[in-house]
């Protein structure tokens, strides 16, 4: 059963990704080369960054995580192998996800970062409220790195260069999901429409933000049925999802939808695309008898839902 449900989202993951990565087809095809990438958002991405970061004890370069990362290594992501930001970074046509910021600048490879840099960090949310405790990159700061970086770059390669380069790279984010675990495990009282809104505010100031600094082109990985993770179903007496959060989530990715929509319209040039996980991952449990091994990733990509502008 336990082989089962890695398969299950093994798919989810793949078929999500897979559409994140049709926002850069063009490029490729016009160059020929893999685009430069720029990664942001949670322990879903992280492949590496807490690990320098002395204060906070999220952290994943300890056994058993890595065990089927190549040599067995535990590379700091929250992941028995590669995760998200490596498979995403594998269809467009890199080796796996770029380093993580805070390596490139300790160890002095700044000019690596214009190959592309990975900015997300475990526990970060949309809010800088969340994960405020643990001592991990929020968003907010994850974005002011990616401006030390534009910096970095306009110096090398000249302000027109950098402009252009930047308006080609692919901009993926895969954040949202802490923010809610926040919300219950604080117990608030905050309407819950209000909260969503206010997730809504924080993520299109973090697109506008990262869109004034040149990025155009923007892949978003949608919230999963995050009520389903083993660490949640213990708040439900029956062992079975804790459906509340999964509320949550699916009014996290129709409002999302409605953002992106929204500023694809306001902001010249902005093209993005936006994987449903929480759809896919819930066909495929709940249909888990109907999908074979081949059978399920072809289903996934026939039900997952994108808008690309």
């Amino acid at each position: 059963m336990l082989t089962k449900m890695y398969r299950v989202f093994f798919y989810v993951l793949v078929g999500t990704i897979f559409v994140i990565s049709k926002c850069c087809d063009a490029t490729m095809e016009s160059n020929n080369t893999a685009p430069v990438l720029f990664i942001f958002g949670d322990s879903t991405a992280d492949v590496g960054t807490n690990s320098f970061l002395p204060k906070t004890k999220i952290i994943a370069n300890v056994p058993f995580n890595g065990i089927d990362f190549p040599n067995s290594r535990a590379t700091g992501r929250f992941s028995n192998g590669f995760n998200s930001a490596d498979f995403l970074a594998k269809l467009m046509g890199h080796k796996r996800s770029p380093q993580p910021y805070l390596f490139l600048l300790k160890a002095g490879l700044r000019k690596k970062m214009f190959r592309g840099v990975n900015f997300a960090s475990g526990g970060a949310g949309l809010l800088d409220v969340t994960g405020k405790d643990l001592k991990i990159v929020p968003m907010s700061k994850q974005v002011k790195q990616f401006k030390t970086v534009l910096s970095n770059l306009m110096v090398v390669k000249g302000r027109h260069e950098a402009k252009k380069i930047i308006r080609k790279s692919v901009f993926a984010i895969s954040v949202g999901s802490n923010d809610i675990f926040g919300y219950f495990q604080n117990q608030s009282t905050v309407d819950p429409t209000v909260f969503i809104e206010s997730l809504m505010e924080a993520y299109q100031c973090h697109i506008e933000s990262l869109y004034h600094l040149g990025a155009r082109k923007f892949g978003i990985i949608g919230i999963p049925p995050i009520g389903c993770c083993p660490s949640q179903r213990i708040h439900n007496t029956t062992g079975g999802c804790f459906e509340i959060e999964n509320t949550f989530a699916r009014a996290f990715h129709s409002s999302l939808d409605a953002l992106l929509n929204k500023l694809s319209c306001e902001l010249k040039g902005m093209k993005y695309s936006h994987g449903n996980s929480y759809e896919m991952t819930m066909n495929v449990i709940n249909h888990a008898q109907q999908f074979s091994e081949y059978y399920a990733i072809l289903m996934l990509f026939i039900f997952i839902f994108v808008k690309v502008v």
